[in-house]
């Protein structure tokens, strides 16, 4: 693992951004696995403005979503569709046919996250995928349990992870209860994996992600055995680590 300390938000953001640029110039074709909630925000902001300033071309690129509201449309405004239009895809210039996002909205769930994986095996794989981390510990909406999925499959969303996406909605009743997800499995056979934390509340899990057993309990300490991981923090949620860090 390759973890990186930034000062604030700003800077991770920056830095994430700069690895992602990185990617694609190196290989303007890429797979980037990318990902929702409110800590990719600042690095999608970034990478628009890298785009803008004609540093960066997202027409060859190829993208794949970590996971979608089940029961939910695409033109809702709380789908993840929704959010990856408005803070990514329509500020740059990715190809509409080269999005991929699963659909929560199908009859066959069984038959949408076979298509889902079959699709990223077909792509080549991702090359590069960014994660967040829940304060349960979770990657994508992979939750704490001894009998997690390794490919795309609908999942059942803790109280935890209600409670904490409930900021996003009007109340907690409009929380959706299950979700399709990429597994453990898919995510780990990225090339490469670029994981974002921030604020004080990120602090416990980032320390038992990184320095704790790995255990299904923190379904992020899986990335301890991968090959290529780099995580960037800001300093409130790198808090409790000590060394190996830069």
């Amino acid at each position: 693992m390759r973890i990186i300390v930034t000062e604030n938000y700003q800077e991770m953001s920056i830095k994430a951004a700069k690895v992602i640029a990185s990617q694609i110039t190196l290989k303007p074709d890429s797979i980037l696995g990318l990902a929702t909630g409110s800590t990719p925000v600042g690095m999608y902001k970034e990478l628009i403005n890298m785009y803008k300033n004609r540093e960066l071309d997202f027409s060859t690129v190829k993208t794949f979503n970590l996971d979608e509201y089940y029961g939910l449309s695409e033109e809702n405004d709380q789908s993840y569709h929704n959010f990856m239009r408005e803070n990514l895809f329509v500020h740059i210039n990715v190809k509409k046919e080269n999005i991929n996002i699963p659909n929560g909205n199908v009859l066959d769930i069984e038959t949408e996250c076979e298509n889902y994986e079959r699709m990223i095996r077909e792509s080549g794989g991702i090359d590069i995928q960014v994660l967040g981390i829940g304060c349960n510990g979770h990657i994508g909406f992979n939750e704490p349990n001894i009998n997690f999925e390794a490919s795309t499959h609908l999942v059942n969303l803790t109280q935890d992870t209600i409670e904490a996406n409930s900021r996003f909605f009007s109340s907690i009743e409009e929380v959706p209860t299950k979700a399709i997800s990429m597994g453990i499995k898919t995510i780990m056979q990225s090339k490469k994996i670029l994981l974002l934390a921030n604020g004080e509340a990120k602090a416990d899990v980032v320390y038992e992600m990184i320095k704790g057993k790995i255990l299904p309990e923190v379904p992020a300490s899986i990335l301890q055995l991968h090959n290529d991981v780099t995580i960037v923090l800001d300093r409130e949620s790198a808090a409790k680590l000590k060394d190996n860090v830069v």
